[in-house]
């Protein structure tokens, strides 16, 4: 980037001039905290968990008229101090974005196109998908005769949208399956 040795000037000049602003009493902290205030005003501050991890950092959650409003970090966490990783800070974009999928949608073998299906459809088949690769690719015993009862063409990723219990629920039911290949997204 080529700078002319005026516009240096102007630009130290200007830094200089906000600099400066601040030992006249301008300080632009207190109108950003009113400016934030205003956001949540009226609404009822509720005490949560970030469910991301197992950290379980606290959240304060701000609900107005039954509507989601805000979400930051809890400055008295001790282990935080207010801070949040990037899920935590993203907790409630996530929860109110119009990208949000809010029901299941099936794209059919070969089609293009995506078409919205009640959790009755999707369930069923996931089941049968599930039901029908275990009862193929079942292994009792592996090449040493050792009993594994083991199925390795089943892999199941893990969401950070799950909570810690939600996690170990759904680790035991696949341990039960005989899933043997689990990662979940908060340790990649």
């Amino acid at each position: 980037m080529g700078i002319s040795r005026r516009g240096f000037m102007k630009l130290t000049g200007a830094g200089l001039a906000c600099l400066g602003l601040k030992d006249l009493g301008l300080d632009p902290r207190p109108a950003a905290a009113y400016a934030t205030t205003l956001r949540i005003e009226g609404a009822k501050e509720y005490q949560s968990t970030c469910p991301f991890c197992s950290c379980g950092c606290s959240i304060l959650m701000f609900v107005k008229d039954g509507k989601f409003l805000s979400s930051e970090g809890d400055p008295d966490y001790p282990v935080s101090e207010g801070a949040l990783c990037p899920k935590g800070a993203a907790f409630h974009s996530m929860h109110v974005s119009h990208h949000r999928i809010l029901k299941p949608k099936y794209r059919a073998p070969g089609s293009d196109k995506w078409e919205e299906k009640d959790w009755d459809f999707v369930l069923d088949r996931i089941a049968k998908r599930v039901k029908e690769t275990r009862d193929r690719d079942f292994m009792e015993k592996n090449d040493k005769g050792q009993t594994v009862n083991r199925v390795e063409s089943i892999f199941h990723l893990g969401t950070s949208q799950m909570d810690n219990e939600e996690c170990a629920v759904t680790h035991q039911m696949l341990r039960s399956l005989g899933v043997v290949h689990l990662d979940h997204q908060a340790r990649v």
